[in-house]
């Protein structure tokens, strides 16, 4: 994920820091505890589209 998309885009629950976790392909919210899949480099940034973090997603650094 380009670092120009991950500067504009934000979590569409609470407009928090998204960051990217490409083993999982997905854009990572801690603070709505919300991990946002990306398919063929498409964001789905809908909530009911996104799954919840484990505890230890959210408490891990990066």
């Amino acid at each position: 994920m380009d670092q120009k998309y991950l500067d504009i885009l934000v979590c569409p629950q609470c407009k928090g820091k998204l960051q990217w976790h490409p083993q999982q392909q997905e854009l990572w919210c801690k603070a709505s505890r919300l991990a946002y899949p990306v398919k063929d480099g498409i964001p789905y940034m809908l909530v009911n589209e996104a799954r919840e973090l484990s505890d230890e997603e959210c408490t891990a650094s990066k």
